[in-house]
């Protein structure tokens, strides 16, 4: 084989690499059972209720992601659904910073691998794995494939019929970081600061229509666009870690608002430690790669200054200061909720760490060879590299096996199914206890999403308040506020008819208040009981609440549009590695020859 042979195929040593460390990190999890941990719910099957097209009472924080699931899932296992999805993510991450890395600064195969190692092993993934947002991560892993993709539209002055596979492509991971509304926020921010000039129209409307689910359900549901409750401002704010301070946290990757989702070794004072190491490896490549090059000029500025931006910004959200202006911002500007959750934006330094990580190896492996430490020819970026990989691992030791064994699968008991069963006719869903979190004796004791709304195929109602560091967060579902409230104080079945309830779930061996619920349950037909759940009918007429059939339309045209964008991607995807086989193959006759 050739050496021009030889050096394609070593392309996919990265992705190799990034699909046996994620394997690393998720393994436990990939098991038997579901993800069931915090934000994280996965269910044997889903519906497209209205919640799951996010025409709910609720913000649509879960769109599109609920609808793909509820539509992937009568043909797989759900749970399997977001177990591959979550396995992807990571794996992309860490293949789509090696693939920046190598574009930018045309480093070898060891600086990629540095460049993967620490897109996957870093205190951000871990939190958000552990707090459940694994649709997060899909947005996270998303950004160094649109900053790839983007800086080759504005560097590459060509018309659209040769750069359309980079079109598709770009439109193709704006999809893919649009599962969340955070994750689409994050991608835009990225494509919007390095697509140039000439291209930012058709990138604004690219990514309109990768936004289109949650745009469109905001519109049509205006939950979304109400204001938020102040109190989730400094809730939900960006936390010190030990000895290290908001700042020195951000700095390193960490700091999430919940001190419960963060890994053991972030807790002690080797969270200093951690944060030292992984910003060293960062700093020996600040200088070259903020160096003027021939490749991509400005991306690589740009990069670091939205990696600080990153950093410095959701810490002076921190401050007394901040939080005012947050506070004011949620209270007065429809929609401003989503960035109430500062540290998710943290994700915006990744592509700027992996890229001066990976110049910082090469600088280093380039500083020893000048120094005469290494036999003439052979160069040490290889153990340099090593070296760089062993010190990422170091710094956060307990990333490995599902964070610590914190991530493991969940059995559900064998009612939660009869029960989605019995669940039929008109009318959503009430539960209790009252609040959106559960703590089954099933579920490893971490306090979790109630899974009934994705496990039942009539909508479920949830009040959206979130308990936050002992206070709560005010949620948007005022009619499910309201039924719970009357479920409370015993109040009558025909009131739950008039609400459109037409079941209650209730949920047995999770804390919660249940209130005088007995009256208004002695009222009711029982339907199903077992020691975990009891299922109840409401008599009578119910009134419906559900979305109009104009806006369930509206509402698919969007995801459409959504999927037609990923899809899109995905065979961009494929022509081009088919392109490049061939021509590989092409290469090595001729080399044959």
């Amino acid at each position: 084989m050739n050496s021009r042979v030889r050096g394609s195929w070593t392309r996919f040593v990265p992705a190799g690499y990034s699909l046996a460390l994620s394997l690393l990190v998720l393994g436990p999890l990939l098991g038997p059972g579901y993800l069931l941990l915090r934000d994280a719910v996965s269910t044997p099957r889903s519906y497209l209720t209205d919640s799951a097209l996010g025409l709910g009472d609720a913000a649509p924080r879960a769109v599109p992601q609920d609808a793909l699931i509820a539509t992937l899932s009568p043909l797989l296992d759900g749970g399997l659904i977001v177990k591959a999805i979550l396995l992807t993510a990571l794996w992309l991450a860490g293949w789509g910073a090696a693939t920046l890395t190598r574009y930018l600064l045309h480093v070898s195969t060891g600086p990629q691998l540095v460049a993967a190692t620490l897109a996957i092993w870093n205190p951000y993934v871990a939190e958000r794995l552990l707090q459940g947002h694994w649709s997060l991560l899909t947005g996270y892993a998303a950004l160094p494939w649109i900053a790839l993709h983007a800086t080759r539209l504005r560097t590459i002055p060509a018309p659209f019929a040769r750069t359309w596979p980079v079109w598709a492509a770009l439109g193709g991971w704006l999809a893919v970081a649009g599962l969340t509304p955070t994750g689409s926020l994050l991608a835009g921010i990225m494509a919007f600061l390095l697509v140039g000039r000439r291209n930012l129209l058709a990138t604004v409307a690219l990514w309109i229509a990768s936004s289109a689910p949650w745009l469109a359900a905001t519109v049509l549901a205006g939950s979304g666009a109400e204001p938020s409750d102040p109190a989730g401002v400094a809730a939900f704010a960006a936390r010190a870690e030990p000895l290290l301070g908001t700042l020195g946290s951000l700095a390193g990757l960490g700091g999430i608002w919940n001190s419960t989702a963060v890994p053991g070794s972030r807790t002690t004072f080797f969270a200093l430690i951690g944060t030292a190491i992984l910003l060293a490896l960062v700093a020996t490549g600040i200088r070259s790669t903020l160096r003027p090059g021939a490749t991509a000029p400005g991306t690589r500025q740009v990069l670091a200054g939205l990696a600080l931006a990153a950093i410095v910004i959701p810490a002076l959200g921190a401050t007394g200061w901040g939080l005012s202006i947050g506070e004011f911002l949620v209270a007065h500007v429809p929609g401003a909720g989503l960035l109430r959750d500062t540290q998710k934006f943290a994700a915006l330094a990744m592509p700027a760490f992996v890229v001066c990580a990976a110049a910082g190896c090469r600088a280093v492996a380039e500083w020893i060879a000048r120094r005469g430490e290494v036999r003439r020819g052979r160069g040490p970026v290889g153990a340099v590299a090593a070296v760089f990989v062993v010190l990422v691992l170091i710094s956060l030791p307990d990333m490995a096996w599902g964070v610590g064994g914190e991530l493991r699968p969940v059995k559900y008991p064998d009612g939660w199914e009869r029960v989605a069963s019995k669940v039929e006719g008109p009318g959503d869903v009430a539960v209790l206890p009252g609040g959106m979190f559960r703590k089954f004796r099933w579920s490893e004791g971490a306090p979790v999403l109630d899974p009934a709304p994705r496990m039942l195929p009539r909508d479920v109602l949830q009040t959206g308040e979130l308990p936050v560091q002992g206070a709560t967060v005010s949620g948007e579902g005022m009619r499910a506020g309201h039924v719970e409230r009357l479920l409370l104080r015993g109040g009558s079945a025909a009131e739950l008819a008039r609400l459109g309830v037409g079941w209650v779930l209730v949920e047995g061996g999770t804390p919660g208040p249940v209130g005088e619920s007995k009256i208004t349950l002695g009222q009711l037909n029982s339907v199903y009981n077992d020691r975990d759940l009891q299922l109840y009918r409401v008599p009578g007429e119910i009134t419906p609440h559900d979305a109009s059939a104009a806006a369930r339309r509206v509402s698919g045209a969007a995801h459409l549009a959504w999927g037609v964008l990923l899809c899109g991607g995905i065979v961009s995807a494929l022509v081009r590695f088919l392109s490049r086989s061939r021509t590989r193959r092409r290469s090595a006759t001729r080399s044959a020859a």
